[in-house]
């Protein structure tokens, strides 16, 4: 029996994909510091990433890991956004999600 979604969070990324994320969610300077490889202190592209990337499996693991737990950050980045927002709401300092700023539509 085949399942349509396999328990491997990371079913249907790329390397790009995830290097990609990573990137835009931590930036170069970041990610070099969390995970010490040449190619992302360096002169870092995704390019020359991926191709160490695919050659190195320990540090091809370290990036997955770091991807699982970037999710996490973001999930927990988006929820505390919602509660400072609710706040901001139940306490009359900005309109509502929803409504326009300075009037009616």
């Amino acid at each position: 029996m085949s399942h349509a979604h396999p328990k491997d969070p990371l079913h249907g990324l790329t390397l790009e994909m995830i290097v990609v994320a990573l990137v835009e969610f931590y930036g170069w300077e970041e990610l070099g510091r969390m995970v010490v490889i040449r190619c992302f202190n360096h002169d870092p592209s995704v390019k020359s990433s991926l191709t160490f990337l695919r050659r190195t499996p320990w540090a091809r693991a370290k990036v997955e890991e770091m991807y699982l737990w970037m999710k996490i950050e973001a999930a927990d980045r988006a929820d505390e956004a919602r509660a400072r927002e609710a706040l901001a709401a139940q306490s009359g300092d900005r309109a509502p999600a929803g409504e326009a700023a300075g009037g009616e539509a």
